[in-house]
């Protein structure tokens, strides 16, 4: 098997196949991953090939810290790892992560990091690439635990999953008057999503609000800010990524704290579960409810909820000795 370092050059045949293999999603494309600034991250995905034909693609960047030279899945990526045809064998899979495991070594890395979709993001079941990295002498490095709601064939079918006080809340939501919408105000957006992350977690969002605004520009229908309106004023919104046509993820959820009784979150849940159900979408994922392994007890029960339950994002790392 071939190994080749991805470059410029090769960006139309890496989209092809991300494009035609359903094992792609909106982070493995290179126009996701060039949307970052240029320099930010020293790129070194790869391609792999069989007697000639593409078989796989890596996505990943190089990063040195505390003088060890990782391979990683790249950073401005929720997820990563290998894009392969769905119905890749065992045996291919097994070969594939040992040329990777060669490829590293041979090139004076001294290990490999890469970040795992989660189970249901594929449209078969499988965990060859679980066993087979873990046979190859990966670890995990950390596990994280996503909420997945699978969306029923109608709303209605979607909101009875819901617990009762969520229902109420939906209900309540809508005497308010509360208007659910899909918008550009990505500006407002983003000034409520960096107030609620600084008061609650100390944080500030993963992206700039110029970074947002290019992501959907770049990704006019799959990158989609959902708002809850109040007398003109947008007092929560949720920008969705539809990473792939069987699953939408919540990207970035926030509130006005002050319009918290009114519950518009569940309001602009339901409304988005019937845009994303009319769609065929299959499931809906709220991210992750850990950091670190750390849990948020509250954020789990609040997804719990409207029906949702946690599956792993799993990160595993290998140690070479160079």
């Amino acid at each position: 098997m071939e190994v080749k370092h991805f470059k410029k050059t090769d960006t139309k045949t890496w989209e092809l196949f991300v494009s035609q293999n359903n094992k792609g999603t909106l982070f493995h494309t290179r126009r996701f991953l060039n949307y970052h600034p240029e320099g930010r991250f020293k790129d070194h995905s790869l391609m792999f090939f069989e007697k000639g034909k593409m078989v796989a693609l890596f996505p990943a960047v190089e990063i040195t810290n505390h003088n060890r030279k990782m391979l990683v899945s790249h950073p401005g990526a929720s997820f990563g790892s290998f894009v392969t045809s769905e119905n890749i064998s065992f045996r291919n899979t097994m070969e594939l992560v040992k040329t990777l495991k060669s490829y590293a070594s041979e090139h004076d890395f001294n290990g490999v990091r890469t970040t795992l979709p989660p189970a249901i993001y594929r449209y078969q079941p499988s965990n060859y690439f679980d066993f087979s990295l873990l046979k190859n002498g990966f670890t995990y490095y950390r596990r994280e635990i996503s909420s997945i709601l699978l969306l029923e064939k109608s709303i209605d079918k979607t909101l009875a999953r819901f617990r009762p006080s969520h229902r109420q809340a939906v209900r309540k939501a809508q005497r308010y008057g509360i208007q659910i919408r899909e918008s550009d105000d990505f500006a407002n957006f983003y000034r409520m999503l960096k107030k609620n992350l600084k008061i609650r977690h100390g944080v500030e969002p993963t992206h700039t609000l110029e970074e947002l605004c290019l992501l959907n520009e770049l990704f006019p229908d799959q990158v989609v800010l959902h708002s809850a309106i109040l007398d003109n004023k947008m007092i929560a919104g949720v920008v969705n990524f539809i990473v792939n046509p069987k699953i939408i993820l919540a990207f970035y959820i926030s509130h006005d704290e002050h319009f918290q009784e009114s519950r518009p979150l569940n309001l602009l849940f339901s409304s988005i579960f019937e845009w994303a159900i009319q769609k065929g979408v299959h499931a809906f994922d709220f991210g992750i409810f850990t950091v670190k392994e750390e849990p948020n007890f509250g954020l789990a029960r609040f997804k719990e909820n409207f029906g949702a339950s946690g599956i792993f994002r799993d990160t595993l790392e290998l140690h070479l000795t160079q």
